[in-house]
């Protein structure tokens, strides 16, 4: 029998404080709208609050055990999701990432990011592998893989990069030295740094020098090089295959000016509200790029935006320090639980939170590129929040049952 006194009230306090403050925010973003349609995204907002309480219910109130022994068969069901939704999904402003049920959709992006999560975190606490080893870590990155290169076939650029983040914060969590995740990710930075040759130069002699200091072993030293060099001369290669409007968004990221009615007007924009809220903001429904459409996405992508501009710098101190308190939790429960997955599971489940909050933000700041990647609680999308509070859920059923195994 559940005992509910023995929940972490403070965590659950401060989810639903959000996701109160996000169905505000929805409000405040379409109350000044033509369509009747829009300006009720907040009651639509408020049904699927009410489901992801119904979902975080049932959570609670599953055994433990019950996520262990089904990681993989979950796993597998979201991967056969995910190609299904190419053939049979509901298209959208050119990709194919929703099924649609009426009014309702759903996107099976989201769901695949917690059955990864369960997966990983399963692999990773019962393979006898060590921590280094090679196999260990390729079959983990292809766990990871398949679930990210059908979501890039939607295409859908911003939820892809979720995986990548979950994989090396489990390595990481699990053991793994960052020295070799730096090596491992070393390619990556070969790929950006080619884009000019004196940089690329540059990052082989920094690159070289720390296989020196770090000594990782003669056949692991040069597949690191090659894989650099094969990263790097592939870098034109995939600049040219790249949709265009991805190409516009880095450009317009490193430099928003070169396009401010077109790809750089969401950014400018956005900064503008943001600046204008001040300290204080301008008040509740009285944000004046909210009310004169200038920021588009404002319920979804830019809904920070709005945040800033009605409520200010406190408002965004808040809603900042109510995400810091979750983290803090998150931490907190994954070092005292017995169970190595799940303890593994809660870190998982605080990185896609975590990764989702910086990148929104940093989004809306201009210091990261337009990924489309919703803001947990605050932005409007039915998938989103269910995903969101499912991974609070398992938090708060691993803090509850943290002496188990």
């Amino acid at each position: 029998m559940l005992g509910y006194r023995e929940l972490d009230w403070k965590l659950i306090g401060a989810v639903l404080l959000l996701s109160l403050i996000g169905i505000l925010l929805i409000f405040a973003a379409q109350h000044h709208a033509d369509n009747e349609y829009v300006r009720h995204y907040y009651l639509r907002q408020s049904m699927w609050l009410v489901i992801a309480l119904a979902v975080f219910a049932a959570i609670i109130h599953s055994p433990l055990r019950l996520f262990d022994y089904t990681a993989y068969l979950l796993y597998g069901v979201s991967v056969v999701l995910l190609i299904l939704v190419l053939f049979v999904g509901t298209p959208r402003m050119g990709a194919m990432r929703w099924f649609s049920f009426g009014p309702m959709n759903l996107a099976p992006a989201d769901i695949a990011k917690v059955t990864l999560l369960f997966a990983m975190a399963r692999f990773l606490a019962y393979t006898k592998l060590p921590v280094a080893s090679k196999r260990r870590l390729a079959i983990s990155a292809m766990l990871t893989a398949v679930p990210m290169m059908l979501i890039l076939k939607q295409p859908d650029l911003g939820t892809s990069l979720v995986f990548p983040v979950m994989l090396f914060g489990l390595w990481f969590w699990s053991g793994l030295s960052p020295l070799y995740m730096i090596l491992i990710l070393s390619p990556l930075v070969s790929l950006v740094a080619a884009s000019h040759w004196v940089a690329w130069a540059i990052y082989f002699v920094v690159l070289l020098t720390f296989l020196f200091m770090l000594r990782p072993g003669f056949m692991f030293g040069v597949v690191t090089m090659a894989a650099n060099l094969a990263f790097g001369m592939t870098t034109p290669f995939i600049w040219n295959r790249l949709a265009d409007y991805q190409k516009l968004r880095i450009l317009t990221f490193l430099d928003p000016g070169r396009d401010p009615r077109g790809a750089g007007y969401q950014i400018i924009q956005s900064k503008i509200a943001i600046g204008s809220g001040g300290i204080m903001g301008k008040g509740f429904l009285n944000g004046s790029q909210t009310r004169l459409d200038f920021l588009p996405e404002r319920h979804t992508d830019f809904i920070f935006s709005v945040l800033g501009e009605e409520f200010g710098l406190w408002g965004a101190l808040i809603v900042v320090a109510l995400f810091g308190f979750i983290f803090y939790r998150a931490v907190a429960i994954a070092s005292r639980c017995r169970s190595r997955f799940a303890s593994n599971v809660v870190i998982g489940a605080a990185l896609i939170l975590l990764f989702q909050f910086f990148i929104n933000i940093g989004m809306t700041l201009g210091f990261m590129p337009v990924t489309g990647l919703a803001l947990p609680f605050l932005s409007y999308g039915g998938t989103s929040l269910v995903l969101s509070w499912t991974l609070v859920g398992v938090m708060v059923l691993v803090d509850y049952r943290w002496q188990e195994y």
